[in-house]
């Protein structure tokens, strides 16, 4: 159903469109899984996602948005048998690298969505369906000029609340401490959420051990930046 909040949601999109070219591998992990690995959220019909009927099995839904190369992303699906793991991810060669990661290591449990979260989330999955958001490294758009491309906005924040089930968690990670500040703030500030590590110094959840170190965060690391980790709960 269409509302006022809308126009202003899909005003900031969820990537950046960056081109690049597939290396063979890529292009063969398209060809042979893309079929039943993968949708396009431009193409989908409409209404919400049956992930029941895609997935073939009633499990807990976890949803990250942008998943990059899918080093990270396929590893967690790999950890995580339990869930019907989705990724959304703009870049057609992360895509395909991540179906090919996602092969060596037998995962059976991730689902691929190409194209922009912000319209998966508000067109096509139901409120109060998903177990689980994760936004791991998103652009930081460091100058400040640029800040309000930023994906954590109020607006954002409402609607991942809006999609998760109670107790769903929605988990952000930045190596940018100014970044870091914001996403705590906005989300300190939705009132449908609550910081499971309010308690600790400066709110920030102790880094999980099963969350893979990045490239991201190998290069911050060696830069001198610290990385958080945020974790909100649905009340």
């Amino acid at each position: 159903m269409e509302n006022e909040d809308q126009p202003r949601l899909r005003s900031v999109v969820s990537y950046v469109k960056r081109g690049g070219r597939m290396t063979v591998g890529q292009q063969r992990a398209w060809e042979e899984h893309w079929p039943r690995l993968g949708r396009t959220v431009a193409q989908l019909p409409e209404g919400p996602v049956d992930f029941t009927e895609w997935f073939g099995r009633e499990a807990p839904v976890m949803l990250e948005i942008g998943s990059g190369m899918g080093e990270t992303t396929s590893q967690l699906a790999a950890a995580a048998p339990e869930l019907n793991y989705v990724a959304v991810e703009v870049y057609d060669p992360g895509l395909g690298q991540l179906m090919l990661r996602a092969e060596k290591l037998g995962v059976t449990n991730l689902r691929l969505m190409h194209g922009d979260a912000v319209v998966l989330l508000t067109d096509h999955v139901e409120p109060g369906t998903l177990s689980g958001v994760r936004l791991f490294f998103p652009d930081p758009w460091p100058k400040k000029r640029h800040h309000k491309r930023r994906i954590v906005q109020p607006e954002f924040v409402a609607l991942i609340a809006s999609r998760l089930a109670p107790g769903g968690t929605f988990h952000m990670a930045t190596d940018w401490e100014h970044y870091a500040e914001q996403m705590l703030e906005v989300c300190s500030a939705e009132p449908a959420l609550r910081n499971r590590y309010a308690d600790e110094p400066g709110g920030w959840a102790p880094r999980p051990e099963w969350r893979p170190v990045t490239k991201f965060e190998q290069r911050a690391d060696r830069e001198g930046r610290v990385s958080h980790d945020l974790i909100f709960e649905k009340r």
